[in-house]
């Protein structure tokens, strides 16, 4: 068996359930299929077994009711079968790549003042978990203490919170969910991280040394919210923020009344990142510079993930526009949604698509569930 992805096509792995979704969406009956450079993210696909970096579990069609969304009845299924579309969905697509220079000068600078932590504050987007982990973070910390803080828990649903507050709890993981632009969660991340250190100060005093502050360094992705967190942690503005990446470029120590100090970090990506369905959710979201990718193309992926959301589906996006069209093919939508109220304009409605999406007025939600 194979699988033509952007008219390519693939063997199939024995040892997976294949999984067949139709997103090829057909504007009329003496429509013609697409061409070979439109057809990216509306290829008719048998799901096979993707690379390593995806864990794959043997989907199952989607069940669709009168709302346009998936049944609650296979919720969690519907989320994986979600992640293994996504990893092919990606496949045609331009790999989404953004690493300016100040990164690789701040990745320097931040192993070597790691080493004077006493505690790590590493800093997620909420919706975007696993997408927003450095795959080199462990290996600079090593046994440092650290708090896992998900930021942005106002974007994601109650349900949300609740299986990423399960997961992390069964790994032993100290999480903080936050919310940087109100200050929600700050004080008790204060609060965590003196906690934790608590112990310095013991071990100085038996060496006869006086008690220091704790030194606290946060670190995370592009825009998840560190500065922001700082400076709700402050109660004043003492960290540049803004809601886009690549705004600090400088690391720099600030101090929480007399026994914290915290180090603001620039946010660090890998040089290169491999894993292209989490550039593309850090694309979604907001989390790397625009320059790295299509606008058009980043919108047609979320309009297909969005139809596919139980939470959401094609119906609420149709509800939104004031519009009749059908999800699956996200470019399609796109371009329907360009005519309808942009004169054409496909890359206005892209981005018109994505910045909805990141105000919430598809409701709040996340991209990612917990990995079974």
């Amino acid at each position: 068996m194979a699988v033509q992805v952007a008219s390519l096509w693939l063997p199939s792995s024995s040892s997976t359930t294949p999984t067949h979704l139709n997103l090829l969406h057909s504007l009329g009956s003496k429509s013609k299929p697409p061409s070979s450079s439109s057809s990216a993210l509306s290829a008719t696909s048998s799901l096979s077994s993707p690379a390593p970096t995806i864990q794959i579990v043997g989907g199952r069609n989607p069940t669709w009711n009168e709302n346009g969304s998936a049944n609650s009845d296979g919720f969690e299924d519907d989320w994986y079968d979600l992640d293994t579309d996504l990893y092919h969905w990606t496949k045609a697509l331009r790999p989404v790549q953004w690493y300016p220079g100040h990164i690789a000068k701040t990745e320097k600078e931040l192993k070597t003042q790691l080493k004077l932590m006493d505690v790590v504050i590493e800093v997620r987007d909420a919706r975007i978990p696993l997408s927003t982990s450095h795959p080199q973070m462990d290996l600079w910390l090593g046994n440092r203490r650290r708090v896992l803080v998900l930021n942005r828990e106002d974007m994601i649903s109650t349900a949300d919170r609740n299986a990423w507050a399960t997961y992390f709890a069964r790994q032993g993981t100290k999480v903080v969910f936050s919310n940087g632009k109100l200050g929600m969660g700050a004080m008790k991340l204060g609060r965590l991280a003196k906690a934790l250190a608590a112990d310095v100060n013991v071990r100085r005093r038996a060496k006869g040394l006086l008690p220091r502050a704790v030194r606290a360094g946060i670190v995370g992705y592009p825009n998840v919210g560190k500065s922001s967190l700082i400076n709700r942690l402050l109660t004043r503005r003492m960290c540049p923020a803004a809601p886009r990446p690549g705004v600090t470029r400088e690391l720099k120590w600030v101090h929480f009344g007399k026994d914290l100090e915290l180090l603001d970090s620039p946010g660090v990506l890998p040089m290169r990142i491999s894993d292209q369905t989490a550039a593309i959710k850090l694309a979604i979201c907001d989390d790397i510079g625009e320059r790295s990718y299509g606008v058009v193309d980043i919108a047609a992926i979320l309009v297909q993930m969005l139809a596919r959301l139980p939470s959401v589906g094609i119906k609420t996006l149709n509800k939104r526009y004031k519009m009749d069209a059908d999800g699956y093919c996200g470019k399609t939508f796109v371009q329907k949604l360009a005519v309808h109220l942009f004169n054409g304009d496909t890359h206005q409605a892209a981005f018109r698509v994505l910045t909805d999406f990141r105000k919430g007025r598809f409701g709040w939600i996340a991209l990612e569930r917990p990995p079974r």
